[in-house]
């Protein structure tokens, strides 16, 4: 543990009052120190919300190596910890993190929490994703976020919601124009139906930010230069066990909702995936 590190920590635990408390955990945030992430954790179930804050924007500057850490705390029974630590995971954008933000953003009771999760769900890594991975999280991503914009009771995470879908129809806008047409068809509904005025402002925006994305995709150009960051960008620290997980996980939520509403899935499409996340990753 580093000199920096250790005076850092210390001035944590040192902390007599909310004030001194607040600077000491923003001032280990700021470091960008992976040795600080333990107290960054115990820090999100601190008696304080400024504190929290700095924590979770520590942990997302981080980003995956903070993960691990984050998706531990998940299991304990503190549902402030729990809470602040999926805000960090949607922050982050962690493949690792998408089954928990799909389930906290369509059935989490505080809508702080839902919002933060809708937004991380648009805005995943999924260029880290292996490409046949890529889709059936994209596909359960669009359904969580088309649920929550059409039936959350609360405007700000139907506001979040609007965010999420902007972002994911841009992630997919080249690769499945069937789903961008579907978010498109969403937008037009909301913008003449919700009552918030802000989200029809939002969804303006969102509709907009769109349309020149799929212009900008016509240059055939432009089209090369992501096609070429696409590829650069592609490194994942996640192994093959990883994303056999995530996988697994995924096949549970296909499964259950077969069993809830008798919609299809082919449970061999899954096995065959698996086997070639394996097979892929053990060739890299």
């Amino acid at each position: 543990m580093t000199d920096r590190l250790s005076q850092l920590i210390q001035a944590v635990e040192e902390a007599d009052s909310s004030k001194l408390l607040l600077e000491a955990v923003q001032n280990l945030a700021d470091a960008r120190l992976e040795g600080a992430i333990p107290i960054l954790i115990e820090a999100l179930s601190y008696n304080n919300p400024g504190a929290a804050v700095a924590s979770v924007d520590g942990l997302i500057s981080l980003g995956s190596v903070a993960v691990p850490s984050l998706l531990n705390l998940l299991d304990m029974h503190n549902y402030t910890a729990r809470a602040w630590a999926i805000r960090a995971l949607a922050g982050i954008g962690d493949p690792r993190g998408l089954v928990t933000l799909l389930g906290v953003a369509t059935a989490d009771f505080a809508m702080s929490v839902r919002r933060a999760a809708v937004k991380g769900l648009g805005s995943m890594k999924w260029h880290w994703f292996p490409d046949e991975l890529r889709e059936v999280a994209q596909e359960e991503a669009l359904d969580a976020l088309l649920f929550v914009a059409q039936q959350d009771e609360e405007w700000v995470v139907r506001y979040a919601a609007v965010v999420g879908l902007q972002s994911l129809a841009i992630a997919i806008c080249h690769t499945h124009p069937d789903w961008r047409s579907e978010i498109q068809t969403q937008f037009n509904l909301m913008s003449c139906n919700d009552e918030v005025l802000a989200i029809r402002g939002r969804v303006w925006l969102a509709q907009q930010k769109l349309e020149q994305r799929i212009k900008q995709l016509d240059s055939h150009n432009f089209k090369q230069s992501i096609e070429a960051s696409a590829i650069a960008e592609n490194e994942s620290p996640l192994s093959s066990s990883d994303w056999q997980d995530i996988l697994s996980k995924l096949y549970e939520i296909k499964r259950q909702e077969r069993i809830d509403s008798t919609s299809e899935g082919d449970p061999r499409r899954f096995q065959e995936l698996a086997a070639t996340i394996t097979t892929t990753q053990a060739a890299t």
